[in-house]
């Protein structure tokens, strides 16, 4: 991992903060005026021909951040109305300092007045920070409210005001930056569920730290790299034939839904697996071969249908459209007794929910929200809540590579640092994306024979296909084939 996909928790990044104080020798207000220097730079940065700011600071050190901007901006030519949403006399420490040497340079501080911030080019939010606790003050709530009212660029300090830094949820309500500069280290809720809505660009100073080492140093999670296509997929010798790649039996397409097996078994193709074979319900055979005729594809009426099948499979991929019926019941169980590895998505997962949870070591599970509050016992909202939590408790539960589907998507599995996806778009949420990344899972894993390493993979190059979509077009519209087919511009090296 690359010190740059690192992602910390915000208790982490203070720990940072108190060890370069007192191990390191870096007096705190240091570490403010590099942080002042840095969000100077990512002003200029993002609007370099702004000239007019407008600074809201509260009482923390993140309030200190800014009142440290603002000095260094007034220096450098700026035109700088700063605004105290907490009174000066109640400020502290460090924070009272850099106010002390912004008034001390000439600089003027009014008291907060919303219906001013419109009069600036950019705005900066120096308000709570990683200081934010729910719930929010109504004082603060209203300052936040006014920031996103007045309709002028906004860049962050350190985190938006009123935005969870370790799970990436709004506490009530919360600043919509255009951009946020972090410092020390990128806090995870920056990058998780609807931390990016709520961030903009992310930039990161490490304010001349060096990189978190020692204990309480190894990350809460990680971004997955483009790079690591490569690596799980590395280029085929010239003599390579179809047996080397896997062979994937896809289980999938109850009555009616040949759609949900044939967007599977296309993505398996797509993400390079040598040999396909889709079991289905028999009324869809004629319109999944009509479709995809590279599919070997049969009708299979009880669980004894699928013995041939499954010995002859490497990885077996079970669920999208499978339905819940005493038939898919059947399948399920048949699959799972098989012994091969396993990609467990959609009604599959309803139905092992049903009838109760079991260890799946060999297994990549892949819930939506929905999916994963039935195995938990709870709902979306509660996953939604706490995306990260949701997940240990489902590796846990399961033992189980986890794929917790979603804006931003995370993998987990046992003893393994959680991982995420930062790409992906809005377009993707639409009907058959769940299956074509079953599909992209157990292709891979085919090839690569490692569930968490095909998990991550497959998350990724899904989420850039979709991304490779959505440029042209904006997203809406998207659909699932589109993706399947586009697997293959990126598990290619």
């Amino acid at each position: 991992m690359s010190q740059s996909q690192a992602l910390y928790s915000v208790a982490q990044v203070r720990g940072f903060d108190a060890h370069a104080i007192r191990e390191l020798g870096v007096p705190g207000y240091t570490l403010m005026q590099r942080a002042g220097e840095a969000a100077l730079h990512a002003l200029r940065t993002c609007w370099p021909t702004a000239q007019r700011i407008a600074l809201v600071c509260g009482g923390g050190n993140n309030g200190g951040d800014g009142y440290v901007l603002g000095r260094y901006a007034r220096a450098a030519g700026f035109e700088v109305s700063v605004y105290a949403a907490v009174a000066l006399p109640l400020l502290q420490g460090d924070a009272k300092r850099a106010a002390d040497d912004f008034q001390a340079g000439g600089g003027p501080v009014q008291p907060f007045a919303g219906a001013r911030l419109a009069d600036a080019e950019v705005l900066v939010d120096a308000l709570l920070g990683t200081g934010a606790r729910a719930p929010l003050r109504p004082e603060m709530l209203a300052a936040i409210a006014a920031m996103n009212r007045a309709g002028v660029p906004i860049l962050a300090l350190d985190l938006p005001s009123g935005l969870d830094g370790d799970r990436g949820v709004a506490l009530g309500e919360a600043v919509r930056a255009n951009a946020t500069i972090t410092f020390v280290a990128p806090k995870a809720g920056l990058f998780l569920g609807e931390g990016p809505d709520y961030a903009g660009r992310v930039l990161c100073d490490a304010l001349e730290l060096p990189p978190p080492s020692g204990a309480g140093s190894e990350p809460v999670m990680e971004r997955i790299e483009k790079a690591e296509l490569a690596r799980v997929l590395p280029r085929r010798s010239r003599g390579a034939h179809k047996g080397d790649f896997g062979r994937v039996l896809v289980i999938a397409g109850g009555l009616g839904m040949a759609g949900a097996a044939r967007l599977t078994g296309e993505a398996c193709l797509r993400s390079g697996a040598g040999l396909v074979t889709v079991a289905t319900a028999a009324e869809n055979v004629t319109a999944i071969v009509a479709g995809r005729p590279e599919l070997i594809c049969f009708g299979a009426r009880a669980a004894g249908d699928l013995a041939a099948a499954l010995a002859a499979a490497s990885v077996v991929a079970i669920g999208p459209g499978l339905g819940t019926s005493d038939w898919a019941r059947a399948m399920l169980e048949a699959a799972l007794a098989c012994g091969k590895p396993l990609v467990i998505d959609a009604d599959a997962i309803n139905l092992l929910a049903a009838s109760g949870n079991r260890k799946l070591p060999q297994a990549v599970l892949t819930p939506h929200p929905g999916e994963a509050g039935r195995l938990l016992g709870s709902s979306a909202a509660a996953v939604q809540v706490d995306r990260p939590a949701a997940l240990r408790q489902l590796v846990e539960l399961t033992g189980a590579v986890i794929v917790l589907k979603g804006a931003g998507t995370l993998v987990g599995a046992p003893g393994r640092i959680n991982a995420l996806c930062t790409r992906g778009n809005p377009g993707m949420a639409a009907p058959g994306m769940g299956d074509v990344l079953t599909g992209a899972i157990a292709g891979i894993l085919a090839q690569c024979r490692d569930p968490w390493l095909a998990a991550r993979a497959a998350v990724m190059a899904h989420a850039l296909a979709g991304d490779d979509l959505a440029r042209p077009s904006g997203g809406r519209g998207m659909l699932a084939l589109e993706v399947a087919e586009g697997l293959a511009r990126w598990v290619n090296p």
